[in-house]
Formats: structure tokens, C-alpha cells, sequence
């Protein structure tokens, strides 16, 4: 992969078994970040005759500028993805860094 100056790392959160874990995701470029709150998500649209698979899409909000399509982050990464996680050990490192902050905050 080739990295350039809009390339940046988005800090993702999906749920696993054991519960919910963050990764980051090199990606390409970030046009914007918003804040969204739960009550402005609407369920995915339909895209005409089932052309257009929706099982990755969360729903959509409206912003000022525009429609909003949100990825269900729990279903853009693929089992093998995840299973190659769990082998190099990220979960067990996660979990002992989720351990350490608790304690700080207590």
C-alpha cells in the first residue's frame, strides 16, 4: 500500500465475542468527521430491484450538507480478518490495555 499525505488511520470500534474492541484502519483520506447522535441514524435505504447490497450500510443520517451513509463497521471486516487478529494476539493485548486504563480511571 502506498501512503500518501491524506493517508490516516480511523480508530474503529466492532464487537467480537469477547466483547467490544478498537482497532485502526489505514485508510486512503478523510474528507470530514462528524458526531453523530443515534437519534439522527434512519434504517439503510432501498436501492431500487436489490442491485445494490445494503448489508454493509448501518443507515444514513442527515447532516447540513447532505445524506450520510453509515458502514456497519461489525460487518466490513470479514471472519478471516478477524480470525488473523485474534492469532497475532491483538485481542489478549487489547483486553490488558483496557485493564491498565480502568485502573487509571479508578
Amino acid at each position: 500500500m502506498e501512503y500518501g499525505e491524506r493517508t490516516s488511520i480511523v480508530v474503529v470500534e466492532f464487537q467480537q465475542k469477547e466483547g467490544v474492541t478498537s482497532i485502526g484502519i489505514v485508510v486512503d483520506s478523510v474528507s470530514e468527521v462528524l458526531n453523530i447522535s443515534g437519534e439522527d441514524i434512519e434504517d439503510a435505504p432501498a436501492f431500487g430491484s436489490g442491485t445494490v447490497d445494503t448489508n454493509y450500510i448501518l443507515g444514513m443520517a442527515k447532516s447540513d450538507d447532505g445524506v450520510k451513509l453509515l458502514l456497519d463497521i461489525d460487518k466490513v471486516l470479514t471472519v478471516d480478518e478477524l480470525a488473523v487478529l485474534e492469532k497475532t494476539g491483538y485481542q489478549k493485548q487489547d483486553n490488558k490495555n483496557r485493564k491498565r486504563r480502568k485502573n487509571y480511571e479508578t
